[in-house]
Parts: C-alpha cells; sequence; structure tokens
C-alpha cells in the first residue's frame, strides 16, 4: 500500500472538476454527476449536493462509495481517467466546513447563489489509468488500513 499519492494522479484529479458518483442503497445502485474541488491535505474531493437528492439518501443509508473522473478522447493513446472508492460524509463541524466551503467557492464561485449541503469524500483507493504512460498503463493507490 502506497501512502504517498503519485503527482500523475494528483495532477489529473486536479485538472478536471466532474465526479461521477456511484451509489448504492438496498443493492440498487444510481449514479450522478457533481462538480467538485479537490483537497489535497485531506486526499478529498469536496462537492455539493442537497440532502434531498436521490445519491445522497443513499448515501446516508450507505457511505461506501465509487466513482470515476475521465478524460473524453476517441485516441487510444491519450486515453485517462480515474477510478476511486472512499466514504461520503458531510463536514462535521464549522471550521471545517468554512475551509472546505472557501475551497469550493473558489473553484466554483457562482456556487455562492444557491444555499446547499457540502460533501466530503475522503479517498480509500485510486486506480488510474493513463495510456500516455503506455498502453493499458496503471497507477494504483491505496490508503494504508489501520488494523
Amino acid at each position: 500500500m502506497e501512502e504517498t499519492i503519485d503527482s500523475k494522479i494528483v495532477d489529473f484529479i486536479e485538472e478536471h472538476h466532474v465526479l461521477t458518483l456511484a451509489t448504492s442503497k438496498d443493492n440498487t445502485p444510481y449514479c450522478a454527476n457533481c462538480f467538485y474541488a479537490y483537497a489535497p491535505s485531506q486526499n478529498a474531493l469536496i462537492f455539493s449536493s442537497d440532502v434531498e437528492t436521490k445519491h445522497i439518501q443513499d448515501v446516508l443509508a450507505n457511505n461506501f462509495v465509487a466513482g470515476s473522473i475521465v478524460l473524453e478522447t476517441k485516441t487510444i493513446g491519450k486515453i485517462q481517467g480515474i477510478q476511486l472508492q472512499g466514504r461520503l460524509r458531510k463536514a462535521s463541524d464549522s471550521k471545517e466546513e468554512k475551509e472546505i466551503n472557501k475551497k469550493y467557492l473558489k473553484r466554483f464561485p457562482y456556487a455562492i447563489l444557491k444555499e446547499t449541503t457540502l460533501w466530503i469524500l475522503e479517498l480509500s483507493f485510486i486506480k488510474m489509468t493513463d495510456n500516455r504512460l503506455g498502453f493499458g498503463k496503471k497507477l494504483v493507490w491505496e490508503k494504508e488500513k489501520k488494523e
């Protein structure tokens, strides 16, 4: 298990802004697209979503989620994408919420116009495919599991 995340993974996450979030509740999967900001110090994605949405209702029942971030291209040599897993939660206190709100609004200033809830996806597994490094090249990071 790798504690340090490869800079290629971090760069890719920071260059993009749309996460496809996959949830599951009562054995029924669901996907939603979310604009995100990356918090490298927490290795977390921050996004905004109303509590009433289907994906957040799913998360309230099962907060272990998966997702992907991809580059759309038809050129095989340029294919890049990330598959990820983690735990999703609402900000836990006012200090943390203020910090992530600042980060999110810096990336998406228009979000100030809508009152919504910010969510933190703490990443535990990331697999990046990057064909620029060789066909089918994979970079994998997994959070060290505490025993």
